[in-house]
């Protein structure tokens, strides 16, 4: 009976290890984190113009704050219902939250940076 209650009590003191480092992960080290999802189907000129534009925004306005998955979905068409995909090319941005997406080619600067939740939209209430 000894041997059962080590066992059982060994796996809570492990768990217990590991949730308290993935806290203090997130506080430290992913606390900025912006990462984003870019949608696109193939080589066409908007989904590489989409691309372009991530990449120039991200490196004026994330350098060394973001991750960037370009999901192609010509490759791989099961991973539209996740984020539920409606039309591309679509950015989604999952962290930090809330989810945001933005449709289209991205070359509208200042409506990608609202959207990313990095300019205020200047409205006044």
């Amino acid at each position: 009976m000894k041997q059962k209650a080590t066992a059982k009590s060994k796996p809570k003191k492990a768990a217990s290890k590991s949730g308290k480092k993935a806290t203090q992960t997130a506080k430290n080290g992913d606390a900025g984190l912006v990462e984003l999802r870019l949608y696109v189907a193939g080589q066409t000129p908007k989904s590489l113009a989409a691309l372009a534009n991530l990449k120039k925004i991200c490196n004026e306005h994330l350098t060394g704050r973001y991750k960037l998955h370009v999901i192609d979905l010509v490759k791989t068409p099961q991973l539209a219902q996740g984020d539920q995909i409606l039309a591309i090319p679509t950015l989604v941005r999952n962290l930090p939250v809330p989810i945001r997406k933005i449709i289209g080619d991205l070359s509208d600067l200042e409506k990608v940076l609202v959207g990313l939740n990095l300019r205020e939209t200047g409205i006044v209430n």
